[in-house]
């Protein structure tokens, strides 16, 4: 049985190329320590994750290396924070909300041309579309 934390020793790899292979982030990371595991992504590919057998060692690669150039690519490296992030299309809708900026007096709506509105707020638009 381990004395630590997995995830204490779990290093989260991201912005890789799509061809990385596994023995050459296993190159890369062994200079810090004893590696347990290393997983590469395929698809979607861009990040993998780097299990060392122990937390400071981890710490160590999360300093020497992010930022830095692995495999012709600059990297960024962290600890894994065990959360799975879910996919940006699955949150509703087609991606974050449009922002809407502050109203300024001499801006036209695009739609029909008046003050006091922008076009996605155009009550000429609804149903007169050309």
């Amino acid at each position: 049985m381990s004395r630590f934390n997995s995830l204490d020793c779990k290093v989260y790899v991201g912005d890789l190329a799509r061809d990385v292979e596994e023995k050459d982030l296993e190159k890369a990371f062994s200079y810090y320590g004893r590696l347990k595991n290393v997983w590469v992504a395929r698809n979607p590919a861009g990040f993998a994750f780097i299990e060392f057998e122990d937390p400071r060692d981890a710490d160590d690669a999360v300093r020497g290396l992010d930022g830095s150039s692995v495999c012709g690519c600059r990297v960024r490296v962290e600890h894994s924070s065990g959360k799975v992030r879910p996919k940006p299309w699955l949150r509703g809708g087609r991606g974050p909300p449009r922002s809407r900026r502050a109203f300024h007096p001499d801006d036209r709506c695009y739609e029909c041309g008046g003050r006091g509105h922008y076009a996605y707020d155009c009550h000429r638009k609804k149903g007169n579309r050309r």
